[in-house]
């Protein structure tokens, strides 16, 4: 991410962090659970809590590794598709993003992919969501105590602070240097380039450096498509027992699954 695309996202949550901050209040309120509290499993939340609001989510690893997520809505059920092919702290923003979309978005019917690059920053939505996602999983005060800490154990090495932040909240380095950014703990004024120019070989090998765990930049490769399919036959059981749908109409619909998983495992 260049300067000029981080001022305007640093300028962006100055404007409207009250706003969001308002909404992962009210998002936590109804999960249950405390909005300046850490969250250890993001996932475990948001299933439950999208299910009440007729979303599914499911995990799956994608061939094209820019792609973080899709969502979709139609008049029925919606559906969020996670791709695993990506860091686990990728994965984690992901999910934190589209509870924004799914909870707050303003279209009834959404379509959306969602990128894990640069671009992901672009559209005034992405912004909120971004800023939505990581004011949930980096609570102020907790990052601001966190942030005193890794400082003192650092001797002020910002590079190394930042690594331990996103290990310790399981985010993604531009993610926590942004929050540094929104929450003035790091000045914006004369930032280093060293600071928002670090790629993922440079970061496992800090994180290894700095004896922490390495493997939040791995994959999971997660895949529930066996799951999926599972329930989708048990149920179109059901429908033909109750003659709502027919054996050809089931067959249809699991052929049309696994031609979608297919391309979306780029076979």
């Amino acid at each position: 991410m260049d300067v000029e695309r981080l001022r305007k996202v640093i300028a962006y949550s100055d404007k409207n962090h009250e706003e969001i901050y308002s909404m992962v209040k009210r998002f936590c309120a109804f999960s249950g659970i405390e909005y300046d509290s850490g969250l250890l499993n993001i996932l475990q939340i948001v299933r439950s809590s999208f299910r009440k609001k007729g979303y599914f989510v499911f995990e799956m690893p994608f061939a094209d590794d820019e792609i973080g997520a899709l969502c979709y809505r139609g008049d029925g059920l919606g559906y969020v598709v996670v791709n695993t092919s990506l860091p686990r702290v990728n994965v984690n923003f992901a999910i934190a993003h589209e509870i924004y979309h799914v909870f707050f978005g303003e279209s009834e019917f959404v379509l959306k992919v969602e990128f894990a690059n640069d671009h992901y920053y672009e559209h005034e939505e992405e912004y909120a969501a971004n800023l939505f996602a990581g004011i949930l999983l980096m609570p102020e005060v907790s990052f601001r105590r966190m942030y005193s800490k890794f400082k003192d154990e650092s001797c002020g090495n910002e590079v190394d602070i930042i690594i331990q932040l996103m290990s310790y909240y399981q985010a993604p380095y531009m993610a926590v240097l942004i929050r540094c950014l929104e929450l003035e703990l790091i000045s914006g004024n004369a930032l280093p380039k060293q600071l928002f120019n670090f790629d993922r070989v440079q970061i496992r090998k800090k994180l290894a450096d700095l004896w922490l765990d390495e493997s939040i930049m791995d994959a999971s490769n997660r895949d529930d498509y066996s799951h999926i399919e599972t329930i989708v036959e048990r149920l179109g059981r059901i429908y033909i027992e109750d003659e709502y749908i027919n054996e050809c109409t089931l067959k249809k619909v699991l052929h049309n699954m696994r031609k979608l998983y297919a391309k979306i495992q780029g076979e």
